[in-house]
């Protein structure tokens, strides 16, 4: 695609931007609130151009982009992969003592994250480094409210305003050991190296093992935090009309008879069983639609079973939609793999409705399976579609989360009532 063309691509979102070479190698990360403004800007005519600027355009073939749900992500996410593919024309920001970056003092005790301009060879992790301090400020109070870490520059003897308001977990006063505190350290870390999707499976499968010890306490508490993680990362999408290549790799890909312009995506949340709940997510033409949601309060699936789960959610759907005689989806996105996939074919295959496509997106790997094939589909994980994909998968996952947090929260006040 000529280079023109990819620009007309890029959505009006906040998010990062990568410029590559002609075989594929990363020449230039920059980040955005307003990435088609921003990558637009590189290639007017007007406006003063430097001798490295010209040579950077002059080697740039592609575009590719990162959607993120706010600036301050983009920021965090932009630092990551700099690090991570290092191209040779961010080599000013990497030397630019001016910048700040994140300190994670793992010196102290309990480590704490600030904001510094130098480094220092004491032992401490440092992150970045980023471009915009106030934005940078920003970030990190969203970070101390998915992981509250101390930010005290001496641990005071008592209780701080920090604690009570859900910012810092209190351990001046032993109200979390030294392994828990640092078990939300590494996490803040794989947060801040860029790796979420990592870090939510962890979280999930943590959340699970407290559930199956019945440490139920725990489980909340990691829960709460998956939810804000969620929140924070959740990805906006682009209108098919300017994100329109993507619709078009997924249908030729996919081998799907039409544009997938109507999707619907399922998840399934629940603590060993308890409260389980479904959700069901609308995206029409690239844009969530909200009004179309539909959420499941599980009814026929006793104890653990996430694929008996899946089952009935997709029964209740298309059961009801035929009835009704209403247009179905383009495609069905199943947040799970191969056994998740099957568990909803088996049901559309009972209704008749074998012709309507459906994946599957599975967790841990991130991998993409379709039906009849023992493989995933061999996807670049930096691609627009898998990006695609994910947003959809993320926000299915957030909803079905938001509804069981509901109903838990319901069945405690309910007991509370009666005591």
């Amino acid at each position: 695609m000529d280079i023109k063309e990819r620009l007309n691509k890029v959505p009006h979102l906040p998010g990062v931007y990568i410029m590559k070479g002609a075989s594929g190698e990363v020449l230039y990360i920059g980040k955005a609130n307003d990435l088609s403004k921003r990558v637009s800007s590189y290639f007017q005519e007007s406006g003063p151009k430097t001798a490295k600027h010209m040579a950077l355009l002059g080697k740039v073939e592609d575009l590719d982009y990162v959607i993120t749900g706010s600036e301050e992500e983009a920021l965090i996410c932009e630092a990551g992969m700099i690090k991570e593919k290092k191209p040779k024309y961010n080599v000013e920001l990497k030397d630019d003592k001016s910048f700040p970056f994140l300190k994670l003092a793992l010196n102290e005790k309990f480590p704490r994250l600030s904001i510094t301009r130098k480094q220092i060879n004491d032992g401490s992790r440092y992150f970045g480094p980023y471009t915009k301090v106030k934005l940078l400020r920003s970030a990190v109070g969203i970070l101390k409210n998915i992981f509250p870490l101390r930010t005290c520059r001496k641990i005071p003897d008592e209780l701080c305003l920090a604690y009570h308001i859900g910012q810092c977990l209190g351990p001046c006063v032993k109200k979390i050991d030294k392994k828990s505190y640092n078990e939300i350290i590494e996490q803040l870390i794989l947060f801040l190296e860029g790796k979420k999707t990592k870090l939510i499976q962890e979280l999930t499968d943590k959340m699970k093992r407290f559930s199956d010890e019945e440490n139920f306490e725990q489980a909340a508490v990691i829960r709460n935090r998956l939810s804000a993680l969620l929140e924070v990362s959740d990805r906006k999408t682009a209108d098919y009309n300017s994100w329109g290549n993507v619709a078009l790799k997924l249908k030729k890909i996919l081998r799907l008879p039409r544009l997938p312009l109507k999707i619907e995506a399922f998840d399934v949340s629940n603590i060993s069983g308890k409260e389980a709940a479904g959700s069901m997510v609308y995206f029409n033409n690239g844009l969530p639609d909200k009004s179309n949601y539909r959420k499941f309060r599980i009814k026929n699936v006793k104890g653990i079973d996430d694929y008996a789960m899946m089952k009935e959610i997709v029964r209740r759907r298309y059961k009801r939609l035929k009835e009704e005689g209403k247009n179905f989806p383009d495609l069905i996105i199943i947040d799970g793999g191969k056994g998740h996939l099957g568990a909803a074919y088996e049901e559309l295959l009972k209704l008749n409705l074998s012709r309507i496509p459906v994946i599957g997106i599975a967790k841990q790997e991130e991998k993409i399976y379709t039906l009849g094939s023992q493989e995933p589909l061999d996807i670049n994980k930096d691609s627009e579609m898998l990006h695609f994909i994910q947003s959809i998968r993320d926000e299915a996952h957030r909803f079905a989360l938001k509804y069981h947090h509901a109903l838990r929260r319901n069945v405690i006040l309910l007991t509370l009532s009666k005591v």
